[in-house]
């Protein structure tokens, strides 16, 4: 809980340090231009990375597979529409990171393996009320 909200406070904060050390550099109207030029852009990759998933996870819905993986990289691609939504520059190098196929698999595959390892064997053994029904 303390991780959210220490994300809620920085997060915001490194992105005004980061669009006022860059609109210093190449001023406040290119800087804004900047932040809307990459929404609209994100945007059109989000749709068209979304598409793609949507038609993949079709085909293999019709060929009687679950499409688990399609399902997770649509989130991230929805994830990074939200991040490219969200005025600053770090959030819109995330996002545009999370459109990278490759780097969705990466991250997918870490999924994967941290939820293999959390999975734990509970070892017991049954003890009856009555010991004379077992008889």
């Amino acid at each position: 809980m303390r991780w959210l909200l220490f994300f809620f406070i920085a997060i915001p904060l490194v992105e005004l340090y980061v669009l006022i050390e860059v609109g210093q550099g190449i001023g406040g109207l290119y800087t804004i231009i900047l932040c809307v030029a990459t929404a609209l852009l994100g945007g059109l990759l989000v749709r068209q990375q979304g598409l793609m998933l949507l038609v993949d996870a079709q085909k293999q819905l019709a060929q009687g597979q679950v499409p688990a993986a399609n399902m997770v990289q649509g989130i991230m691609v929805a994830v990074s529409g939200l991040l490219l939504f969200t005025p600053g520059l770090l959030t819109d190098t995330l996002g545009f990171l999370l459109l990278v196929p490759a780097i969705r698999q990466a991250l997918l595959l870490c999924l994967v393996r941290t939820k293999k390892k959390q999975k734990a064997w509970v070892e017991g053994e049954v003890i009856p009320d009555d010991p004379h029904k077992l008889k």
